[in-house]
């Protein structure tokens, strides 16, 4: 399966899995939902890390706790900033993280010695043109006594696009996909417990909520592994813009579950969402086939 093909699964995985977790919050804290579905992941990725012979064992730590703290710290913060701030909101700061993936890339190019590879500025744009069609679907607010809420959501963006980059550094370095969900999942079950811990302890479980914290985990585990391929085999920049797909999905399972209304501004944020993503795809095969046929003189 292709990486854009893989992002595009990502996102409709995460989607379902963001509507889970809505459905979930009305029983459990914030925490919880983290650890139990990082519990899942650390046994569906341990299963496959050991029936399939990859094991346990890495040759680069360092790059697995670069990735897994700063990917469960996007995370724990991410929840965080949702309690005090509207959903809309908290949800478009996080997705600022293809934005400052679009930044850290610019400005490595720009540090980079002469006759290094650049970024292609078409793909920068088509990021931020996805940006700006999340911003119309989210029209986020933030309030003066928003004010630090605001501040955790922005930098658990920025902290997941530390993660994404790391994610690529991984696949270049060979780690398999399951091993990375593994390690990132067994520091969000630490995170997550830790968090439950401190905010007063576990909730009682009933037949409906086991079954959607064990959907939530399935789904993260399975959607976690499709992005992280994504990463190790497509650039980093067309995967920021088709992660946008998300919020499209996620839309769709509002009006559809929550009668949660799509207004024309929402529609036009969608158009623009799904334009910066078939371009950002359009222009990955491009600029494979002039690579291509630059190597043929």
């Amino acid at each position: 399966m292709s990486a854009p093909l893989l992002m595009t699964g990502s996102a409709l995985l995460f989607s379902l899995m963001g509507a889970c977790v809505k459905l979930a919050s009305a029983q459990y804290g914030a925490g919880e939902i983290v650890m139990y579905r990082s519990l899942v992941g650390v046994l569906l990725m341990g299963s496959v890390l050991h029936f399939g012979g990859a094991g346990w064992r890495t040759p680069v730590p360092a790059l697995h706790a670069w990735r897994s703290g700063s990917g469960v710290a996007a995370l724990v913060l991410w929840f965080y900033a949702i309690g005090g701030l509207p959903l809309a909101t908290a949800m478009t700061l996080n997705q600022m993280s293809s934005v400052w993936i679009a930044l850290f890339l610019m400005g490595g190019a720009a540090l980079a010695a002469p006759g290094a590879a650049r970024v292609d500025g078409r793909l920068v744009v088509a990021v931020l043109v996805g940006f700006a069609g999340v911003a119309l679907v989210m029209r986020p607010t933030i309030e003066r006594e928003q004010a630090w809420h605001g501040f955790v959501g922005m930098l658990s963006g920025l902290l997941a696009a530390v993660a994404y980059l790391q994610v690529s550094a991984l696949g270049r370095a060979g780690e398999p996909e399951s091993r990375v969900v593994f390690y990132f999942s067994a520091f969000g079950v630490a995170a997550g417990g830790a968090v439950a811990v401190g905010a007063g302890g576990f909730s009682a479980h009933t037949p409906s909520g086991v079954a959607l914290l064990v959907a939530i985990g399935v789904l993260a585990a399975v959607a976690q592994w499709m992005m992280t391929r994504a990463y190790a085999r497509g650039a980093a920049l067309t995967n920021a813009a088709l992660a946008y797909m998300g919020i499209v999905f996620s839309l769709l399972w509002g009006l559809w579950w929550f009668d949660d209304p799509i207004s024309p501004m929402a529609l036009a944020g969608i158009t623009l969402i799904v334009a910066a993503g078939l371009a950002a795809n359009a222009l990955r095969g491009r600029t494979r086939r002039e690579d291509a046929a630059a190597t043929t003189y």
